[in-house]
């Protein structure tokens, strides 16, 4: 055999030999080898440690899907929340926790009929002749959409779990329309329809990118739709409410239907009774408010906190049957508002075919 030939040999060998001992030195010895490439450098490199060089791949590559999700704009617990989840899990169990009260709100105020309202006016207003008195106006047989259901403040959410607390860093609003009030006006919508009743429900975001002004954007979408459907007489503005307790503490408002349980609603009627805002209707708008309430209660005892009576006007002057109604608070759970929605669509229906 020729010195060249056995050199190669010999060097190949030694090279397979040393690479059990490590790429230092296999590319220290084959620079002392004529005809050692580089190559065998690189698959020696791969032979003494391929799960090093597996594990600096994935850890670049998790660190590259770190930082591209610090760039993506998240909302709160989305991005761990698993649909399949049947069982609440703490994702939050190295923050402070603050405990949520359940509470039935009912017998404070005024009483009227079967039920009671928060009088913030106190102009000895007499509701119960009001009651008695029709609403201004009545459901039509056309199938054209009557109700027109909108959110001014569209992302406000709920909690996902109801395990008595809430964690530190909760924010209760999200994009995400499965569980912020689109959820529960579609709930409301499909109930209505079920029953025959043509409804429009606008799912537009109004208090997002900037909540200022989200009375303005949503009143732009009210007058869009009722100038295109003239025939809408019910127009219902629905948002969640946001009760404080003492020390960090929330109190969710909740009633049973069936062994379930849902969330008290609470229906405000606005007055302007020395026509500062544009609203002369306003006492046609609280007897469709006290009629909703009366009949709440005469269905699912329990449904409603008080009636609140004040001096407001919100987008209520669009039509003698426009309502602002909150739908439980933030620490409701999701599936409890949208339970009351569909309750809500009942309670309705049964108003406006009743009433005229």
């Amino acid at each position: 055999m020729k010195k060249g030939k056995v050199k190669s040999v010999f060097c190949g060998l030694l090279a397979l030999c040393l690479s059990v001992l490590g790429i230092g030195s296999v590319a220290e010895h084959a620079k002392q080898c004529d005809g050692f490439s580089g190559d065998l450098t690189l698959a020696a490199a791969a032979f003494v440690m391929p799960e090093a060089l597996r594990s600096v791949r994935d850890t670049s590559e998790d660190e590259e899907a770190a930082d591209s999700e610090k760039t993506q704009p998240q909302t709160t617990e989305e991005a761990t929340y698993d649909e399949r989840q049947t069982e609440p899990v703490d994702l939050h169990e190295d923050e402070t926790h603050y405990p949520v009260i359940t509470s039935q709100f009912g017998e404070s105020g005024v009483s009227c009929s079967n039920f009671y309202i928060k009088d913030t006016v106190g102009a000895d207003t007499d509701f119960e002749k009001l009651l008695d008195l029709p609403m201004g106006f009545e459901l039509e047989n056309t199938a054209e959409p009557q109700v027109l259901i909108f959110h001014t403040h569209t992302t406000e959410s709920y909690l996902e779990y109801d395990e008595g607390y809430y964690h530190e860093s909760f924010y209760p609003r999200t994009q995400d329309s499965t569980k912020n009030m689109v959820s529960v006006g579609e709930e409301l919508a499909n109930s209505l329809r079920k029953q025959g009743i043509g409804v429009i429900h606008a799912t537009n975001v109004h208090d997002y990118p900037e909540y200022t002004g989200a009375y303005d954007r949503s009143w732009e979408t009210i007058t869009k739709y009722t100038e295109e459907y003239p025939g809408i007489k019910v127009v219902l503005d629905i948002h969640r409410d946001s009760i404080a307790g003492d020390n960090g503490t929330k109190v969710k408002p909740t009633f049973e239907v069936n062994g379930r349980k849902a969330a008290q609603i609470m229906i405000m009627a606005g007055c302007d009774p020395y026509d500062e805002m544009g609203f002369p209707d306003w006492e046609y708008n609280l007897r469709f408010a006290l009629k909703l309430q009366e009949t709440a209660e005469n269905m699912y005892p329990g449904m409603t906190r008080p009636l609140y009576f004040g001096y407001f006007a919100y987008n209520m002057p669009i039509s003698r049957g426009s309502l602002l109604i909150e739908v439980g608070t933030d620490v409701n759970t999701v599936s409890e508002a949208q339970y009351t929605g569909n309750l809500l669509g009942n309670v309705l229906a049964r108003v406006l075919q009743t009433e005229g």
